[in-house]
């Protein structure tokens, strides 16, 4: 008996625009509530650095053609996708807004207006404002209450959690994607798209770190009480190991890429320095040329590589351990760490960032989708994924509340306080 196709009723397209490759997924929800991949494509990455458009008709050539891939195996148009922002200086901050209620029960109708004077009291300070979202309500200073309606109190606050960034890499970003004849549904902020993906509720809940390793870029965020609390972006990434291996060996990028992938790790073996791993891949002609170090048959010792990644490695965990250090993330009772991006496949990276940074670390990728191809199941795949979560979770964003409340009370204590480090430590 043949298997019943479920009823898709809404499809979701996202498109992630990395420095690496650019990928496209076709993601559709059924009519109860379960996402379905449909299809997922991806090309090398054309016009972007370091999350930056640099050259405007090489990234929507090829954020058209990877889209075009995906619709063609979906056998599924999309008018609008929905993007990630990885680059452009992405900060993060939590406000709290607080108003008077004078030990009355809260209805519906204070949260409303609670929600609708934070919307104005958000200060962008020239920057583009992604998200605005309330995360929890507070109930005379108490934390961590989900709903208040219905409950007493004499004040109610709210926590906002808004994310920032700078506006003109958006504006390109929104820009390649229009010019490739796609709406665009919506930008979501890298980390806040991969938690969906990578990270467990309870997770989130508790207190995790998201490291997202891109091929030019590592954005680190720290997550607790089910909301995003800050994020730093570190300007180093897989890219960088590449590069080195290249300069080190004297050899073409394509071949460093290849030995990092194929060959490198961030575990030394005994055996490394007797093993010996040709520069060249399969089929690739000869041209005399030799790496340096190689033998005659242009082989290079394996412990000559993995000094090589390891060394980049301890670079790039330095400066993921200050990031770490700068949001509250450290020492021993701080939690758990989730590595996700390109850079997370690298072998043996989870045992050496262990090792360096000190805590627990598991590779984040995707949880088990329907329809997700095992060549994309990886954390490499992780942002496209949690675009397509993200945006049939639809979070509510303050900014999107109207004005068809009035105030029909007076409210007082209104008040607006940036406390990312106060957050940071309530919660670790």
């Amino acid at each position: 008996m043949a298997t019943q196709i479920p009823r898709i009723q809404r499809v979701f397209g996202a498109v992630n625009i990395g420095s690496f490759r650019i990928s496209a997924m076709v993601m559709g929800q059924t009519e109860d509530g379960r996402m379905i991949v449909l299809a997922s494509s991806h090309r090398k990455s054309e016009g972007i650095k370091r999350g930056y458009v640099t050259d405007m008709a090489a990234a929507t050539h090829a954020i058209r053609t990877a889209v075009e891939k995906a619709e063609a195996d979906a056998n599924s148009s999309v008018s609008g996708v929905w993007i990630a922002c990885a680059g452009a200086g992405l900060t993060s901050k939590i406000s709290s807004v607080e108003i008077a209620i004078g030990g009355r029960r809260i209805d519906e109708d204070d949260i409303e207006h609670l929600l609708y004077a934070a919307r104005d009291h958000i200060q962008p300070d020239g920057r583009m404002i992604l998200h605005a979202q309330p995360a929890h309500y507070t109930l005379d200073g108490a934390h961590g209450v989900a709903d208040p309606t219905g409950l007493h109190a004499e004040t109610l606050g709210v926590d906002i959690h808004v994310t920032l960034a700078e506006g003109a890499p958006v504006r390109n970003l929104i820009e390649a994607v229009q010019n490739a004849h796609l709406e665009v549904e919506g930008v979501v902020a890298s980390p806040l798209a991969t938690a969906y993906a990578c990270l467990t509720a309870e997770e989130r809940e508790l207190g995790v770190a998201l490291i997202e390793i891109g091929a030019q870029i590592t954005n680190v965020s720290v997550h607790a009480g089910g909301m995003l609390l800050g994020l730093r972006s570190v300007p180093v990434g897989s890219n960088d190991i590449t590069d080195a291996v290249a300069s080190s060996l004297g050899i073409r990028r394509s071949q460093a890429e290849r030995l990092k992938c194929v060959s490198g790790s961030a575990l030394a073996s005994p055996t490394d320095h007797r093993e010996l791993i040709p520069v060249n891949g399969p089929g690739e002609p000869e041209d005399g040329r030799l790496a340096r170090g190689a033998d005659e048959q242009n082989r290079i010792p394996r412990a000559e590589l993995v000094g090589i990644v390891t060394e980049q490695l301890g670079i790039m965990t330095g400066e993921i351990a200050k990031a770490l250090k700068g949001l509250g993330f450290s020492g021993a009772a701080s939690g758990q760490v989730v590595i996700t991006g390109g850079g997370a496949e690298l072998h043996g990276i989870v045992e050496f960032m262990q090792g360096a940074l000190g805590l627990p670390v598991r590779i984040g990728k995707v949880s088990a989708l329907q329809g997700m191809p095992e060549a994309h199941a990886t954390p490499g795949f992780s942002t496209l994924a949690g675009l397509c979560l993200y945006a049939a979770d639809d979070p509510v964003d303050i900014r999107s509340i109207g004005a068809r409340y009035q105030p029909t009370r007076r409210y007082s204590g209104l008040g607006l306080v940036n406390r990312v480090m106060q957050a940071v430590k309530d919660y670790f």
